[in-house]
């Protein structure tokens, strides 16, 4: 893959690589931490607490009832596409108290991917207006999740009203080469839109 180009937003990585930072994004429970930790080259920095029943009434754990841990502030990986890219991956913490951190996560991104639990499409709606909002380029990935309705991505698309110029893509968060393919279509899109959404932010 042709990468030329991606040196722009981002310093050197180590050697002739290049760096670039990406957001992982999407509601409580869609599986960010699971995607940085799949897909990491390095042992991932994590902010999970466990949650307790004082957040019983602050958390909604409709659809996620099994969840025992949550991210607190944010999750950091790192992996190299190619020896002239290097990712930078910034998951974002999902409950809605923790939201005011986002901003500050944002600074400097050059795109996002934004997680989807099919089974719970509104947990995402508002990372994906926040998206919109930070003039983010991003991909909609869907995780795949057991007990996941099948439904086809134009009607998800359609659902999410999601534009037709932005990728949607199934996916296994738990899966590294799943979740790389993920971090691929990312690239891929980046390089398809203008000039001015390659600059730094």
């Amino acid at each position: 893959m042709d990468l030329k180009g991606f040196d722009q937003p981002g310093g050197r990585a180590g050697g002739d690589a290049r760096s670039v930072k990406v957001m992982i994004a999407g509601g409580f429970g869609t599986g960010k931490t699971t995607m940085v930790r799949s897909v990491s080259d390095i042992k991932p920095l994590t902010t999970e607490e466990t949650l307790t029943q004082a957040t019983a009434d602050v958390d909604r754990l409709i659809g996620v009832a099994d969840k025992t841990q949550t991210t607190v502030s944010l999750d950091f990986g790192k992996i190299g596409i190619n020896e002239s890219l290097v990712l930078y991956l910034f998951g974002t913490p999902g409950q809605e108290r923790f939201w005011f951190l986002w901003n500050g996560l944002f600074k400097g991104a050059l795109g996002a991917i934004v997680l989807v639990d099919t089974r719970r499409l509104e947990s995402s709606f508002r990372a994906i207006e926040e998206m919109e909002r930070q003039e983010v380029p991003f991909v909609v990935a869907l995780n795949v999740f057991p007990d996941s309705n099948n439904y086809p991505v134009e009607e998800i698309r359609d659902a999410l009203d999601i534009p037709e110029h932005t990728p949607v893509i199934a996916f296994d968060a738990r899966d590294r080469a799943s979740s790389r393919d993920v971090l691929v279509a990312l690239i891929h899109h980046l390089r398809e839109r203008s000039a001015v959404a390659l600059e730094p932010r």
